[in-house]
């Protein structure tokens, strides 16, 4: 793993603000600062892969509206910017109603999904943005229609062995690929159930929750859906269904393994009508096999009358050895695990609804903060 003087710091949106959780590279204590960006929401956080003190926040105020904001601190300050994404003026019945994920590549070009459902480009470092007609004019769009929870664009993944290879989720719509930079796009979503339409397997109109790419094979990804978990090893031209032996077939979180591709993490939920832990039971399954086969990886979680929801951004893994595993719940609650998932402790609690978890690599946190042991 390298030093243990290494820091892992974890971004945590609410829906009262941004908190930070940092520690050193053991991860037995934890300090606490917060919250940024006060009273506002926090959807979706992402780090520059050229600068790792470079953060961007999604934020939506209930007032104030949607807002991008960023910091060049490692999220000790954080300024709005003055451009957001948003389609053009009568478009769409709204131009912007939330920034729903951003992710940043090298040289300063991010994309953005937002709600109404719409993929955009900034090649400036988020000064300005452009749609991606291709795919929020798609021919298919008069088959998306809003889930229960968003009606957006998110789960934006560039492959990382060929730039031009784009792949982006619609609530509710499924799952798009571009071989071309974005210009074109087909739905990919051959394989994917959709019990909740006419069709069981249409071309488009799925609710996928949460779409994952491999960071080192982009032919690698993996998909909760609406119904049933999937995985593709063919840049999401098919998907082989692997909900297998899973309590259900419904939940929005999923990770992978940074360094393994056949490691994936999933959290189950009773749904759709329910929409909480399976079983009433705070349960993480885990793979080694592609999902070819799930254990339960939960000892330490409670296990009875919990009834709360993990949403699709609030589980996160780290790239340190051994991984650690973090996972916010709509209660407040923020657990870990760093000793490979065998035991889970509770890091936070009494936090607003947490709606994202980041796992970041940040230098020593200069704010002021309080310490939390973690739980033996």
């Amino acid at each position: 793993m390298g030093e243990r003087s290494e820091r892992v710091t974890l971004m945590v949106g609410t829906g009262k603000g941004l908190f930070r959780l940092s520690s050193t590279g053991d991860r037995k204590r934890w300090e606490i600062d917060g919250p940024h960006i006060r009273g506002y929401e926090i959807i979706h956080v992402c780090q520059s892969p050229d600068d790792p003190d470079l953060l961007y926040a999604a934020a939506r105020h209930a007032v104030w509206g949607a807002h991008l904001y960023r910091s060049r601190d490692g999220g000790n300050s954080w300024q709005p910017l003055d451009a957001a994404p948003h389609h053009a003026a009568g478009a769409r019945d709204e131009s912007l109603r939330a920034i729903w994920y951003i992710t940043a590549l090298p040289g300063g070009t991010l994309y953005a999904g937002i709600d109404p459902p719409g993929l955009f480009v900034s090649r400036d470092a988020a000064a300005s943005w452009a749609p991606l007609a291709g795919l929020n004019e798609h021919p298919t769009r008069d088959r998306w229609e809003p889930s229960k929870g968003i009606f957006a664009a998110h789960s934006i993944h560039v492959d990382p062995d060929n730039p031009d290879a784009l792949y982006a989720g619609i609530s509710a719509g499924g799952a798009y690929r571009s071989l071309d930079g974005g210009k074109s796009w087909v739905p990919a979503n051959v394989g994917v159930r959709a019990e909740n339409l006419a069709d069981r397997f249409p071309v488009a109109g799925h609710n996928i929750h949460r779409l994952v790419m491999h960071p080192l094979n982009g032919q690698r990804l993996y998909r909760q859906c609406y119904n049933g978990v999937y995985r593709s090893d063919d840049g999401a031209a098919t998907w082989t269904e692997i909900t297998g032996n899973l309590p259900s077939d419904f939940g929005y979180a999923i990770v992978t393994d940074p360094e393994d591709p056949d490691v994936v993490y999933q959290v189950p939920e009773d749904g759709p009508e329910f929409r909480t832990t399976a079983g009433g039971r705070m349960r993480v399954f885990r793979s080694t096999t592609g999902g070819g086969e799930w254990t339960s990886v939960s000892a330490g979680l409670p296990q009875s009358h919990v009834y709360i929801t993990v949403l699709r951004e609030a589980l996160d893994i780290d790239d340190l050895d051994p991984r650690g595993l973090y996972l916010g719940t709509s209660g407040g609650h923020l657990f870990a695990t760093v000793d490979g998932a065998r035991q889970w402790s509770m890091i936070a609690d009494f936090l607003p609804r947490i709606l994202c978890v980041k796992a970041c690599r940040l230098g020593p946190s200069t704010a002021s903060t309080v310490s939390i042991p973690t739980a033996p």
